[in-house]
């Protein structure tokens, strides 16, 4: 089989699906060549990711990739957050073949624009 149960579950049954209207950052990361695009909303309070949310239209790796890497983030420091790496999501999804990797790396791209994008306004407030 090519792709793992989780990835299946994750790709059948995404969490976090959606958008946060007035999220605290905005990453939106894409690849024209594949057609993989994703979105990450996120909210802090205090330092910690409350909630996250994604929109990704692509495969079923790069939704799968989406869903378990909002996981590995929330309740998370935005600094832990920032540490994800595409290889921790594909292994929390238990693999993703050789020629889905680059959605793992989406998955990692996209929350650290959200964050980059949170600092920023931070920064500005």
């Amino acid at each position: 089989m090519l792709y793992s149960e989780k990835v299946m579950d994750h790709f059948m049954n995404p969490r976090n699906v959606g958008k946060i209207e007035d999220a605290d950052g905005i990453g939106e990361v894409g690849n024209a060549k594949c057609g993989d695009i994703m979105k990450i909303y996120i909210k802090v309070e205090n330092n910690i990711i409350t909630d996250v949310k994604f929109n990704t239209f692509g495969c079923g790796s790069a939704i799968a990739s989406s869903s378990m890497a909002t996981e590995l983030i929330k309740g998370k420091t935005v600094d832990r957050a920032l540490e994800l790496t595409n290889k921790a999501v594909a292994e929390a999804l238990d693999g993703l073949p050789a020629h889905k990797l680059h959605c793992s790396v989406l998955a990692e791209e996209a929350i650290k624009a959200a964050i980059e994008d949170y600092r920023a306004k931070k920064s500005c407030a």
